[in-house]
């Protein structure tokens, strides 16, 4: 197993269990304890965890996300096939406002030679856009969020809405028929339903595994949504109560 898979795993864990043991997790990993400590170093380095002797204790807060670093790591080859999903539903010429989030950095990597307008509500996103040749790269005011790097606050709100967009690519920390669209951070729901408004269509991009979870802050219910692009895991009864929201949903 790769090391990025078995952090994954590690982390899958975390989220059952509030600790971990060195011992337990080489066994079911086929690896040495020393390999495991490892892993564990690294994300004590992230703010995951916290070493004690034997393992290590989440420090996950349940009504908090993983660090921006953290799920980077997580499902990267699903990200990159929705990103070229999305990529291929935008027109040359498109004003496109674009989320914070791991998956939208990868489909901000996906227009670098499309020609259209982005605003990117992350540095992450600004920063692989920034020597595109063709994109006209328009940033919000606003603060930027410490560790994600995505722009948050009034400043940011205002800019929004001072604009129109023909596309609002939103990311999302959970999702739901139930629950609707839900993020995290309070201002980051703020920014969200400000994107949203100011947007002629809305695509999530997110990957399935955001149907498992929903989040602290609602951001809208699904009937504020055009399209869901995801993986092929999406459960079928969220797929079935979307369409039926009327949100046309592509799987990848």
């Amino acid at each position: 197993m790769e090391s990025s898979d078995r952090i994954r795993a590690i982390m899958s864990a975390l989220r059952v269990s509030d600790a971990v043991s060195v011992a337990e997790l080489a066994v079911e990993h086929a690896v040495s304890e020393m390999t495991i400590r490892r892993d564990l170093d690294e994300l004590a380095q992230q703010g995951v965890v916290r070493r004690i002797r034997g393992g290590a204790v989440s420090l996950l807060l349940r009504g908090e996300e993983p660090p921006f670093g953290v799920r980077e790591r997580e499902a990267v080859e699903v990200k990159q096939r929705i990103a070229v999903e999305v990529a291929a539903l935008l027109a040359d010429g498109e004003a496109v406002l674009l989320d914070g989030g791991t998956t939208t950095l990868e489909i901000a990597r996906a227009l670098r030679d499309r020609r259209m307008t982005v605003l990117p509500l992350s540095l992450q996103s600004a920063g692989e856009l920034s020597t595109a040749p063709r994109i006209r790269l328009v940033l919000p005011g606003g603060e930027v969020r410490p560790g994600e790097l995505n722009f948050t606050g009034p400043l940011t709100e205002s800019s929004i809405r001072s604009l129109r967009f023909d596309t609002a690519i939103i990311g999302c920390c959970g999702l739901s028929a139930e629950h609707g669209l839900t993020a995290h951070d309070l201002s980051d729901v703020a920014v969200k339903q400000a994107a949203i408004a100011s947007a002629r269509r809305v695509i999530v991009a997110t990957d399935s595994g955001k149907f498992t979870r929903t989040a602290f802050g609602a951001v809208c219910p699904l009937a504020h949504l055009d399209m869901l692009v995801t993986d092929t895991a999406l459960p079928g009864s969220e797929h079935d109560a979307l369409t039926a929201a009327g949100v046309a949903v592509r799987t990848v």
